[in-house]
């Protein structure tokens, strides 16, 4: 994808123009999503396409998951930086908790969570940070799937917690979040690569206005 770097745009703050490293910033944000998106949907073909599939294939793709997110959450822009820590703190703790998990259980990570959804309480931290990133996206841009995403992925995590949903259910829920999820990853792709940058005249207002109180 092309991109003119000569082009001025006018910020609510002043003019500004997009250079290499935004667009090389925007290219790794897309990137990483969709390398986690795919993770996620593998993992869930192989869950839903096999009923007996040792769950201990599941673990590296998870890995994978959550190191793409890691990466997207570390390129994405936010303007609310508070929000930008949060979400990062979030999908910190989520996979200090599944490390954790998985070296005290005897089982896969994902049998654990399955069988122990108590510990959706430390793991789902991890999905609560992809949610923040589904909602900016659907309120930034208007994409259906983040519309229908943003609350789908909760109510799974939330119904499995409190053992309300049935085991069809959820696997309905999880196969529509697997290829919503795609498909956002695929529509990002295409996305002109200054929607995702922003205004950076707003960043640069509020990194003065933090610059004058420290």
């Amino acid at each position: 994808m092309s991109l003119d770097m000569s082009v001025v745009y006018q910020g609510q703050f002043g003019s500004y123009s997009i250079n290499d490293d935004d667009r090389k910033g925007v290219i790794i944000y897309r990137a990483a999503l969709t390398f986690s998106a795919v993770s996620f949907a593998t993992a869930t073909a192989l869950i839903l396409i096999y009923p007996n599939l040792d769950l201990s294939v599941i673990t590296p793709l998870f890995a994978c998951f959550c190191l793409g997110l890691g990466v997207a959450l570390a390129t994405i822009h936010i303007y609310m930086v508070l929000l930008h820590r949060v979400l990062q703190g979030f999908w910190a703790i989520g996979v200090i908790a599944s490390v954790a998990i998985a070296l005290q259980s005897n089982q896969p990570l994902a049998a654990t969570i399955y069988s122990q959804p108590i510990t959706i309480l430390g793991v789902g931290f991890t999905f609560a940070a992809l949610t923040g990133i589904f909602f900016k996206e659907a309120f930034c841009f208007n994409r259906f799937e983040t519309k229908f995403l943003s609350p789908l992925v909760p109510t799974l995590l939330l119904g499995h917690l409190f053992g309300v949903l049935p085991l069809q259910g959820e696997q309905v829920l999880l196969g529509i979040w697997a290829v919503l999820f795609l498909v956002f990853a695929i529509r990002k792709t295409v996305q002109e690569i200054p929607a995702d940058i922003g205004d950076k005249s707003v960043f640069d207002y509020l990194e003065k206005q933090r610059a004058e109180v420290r």
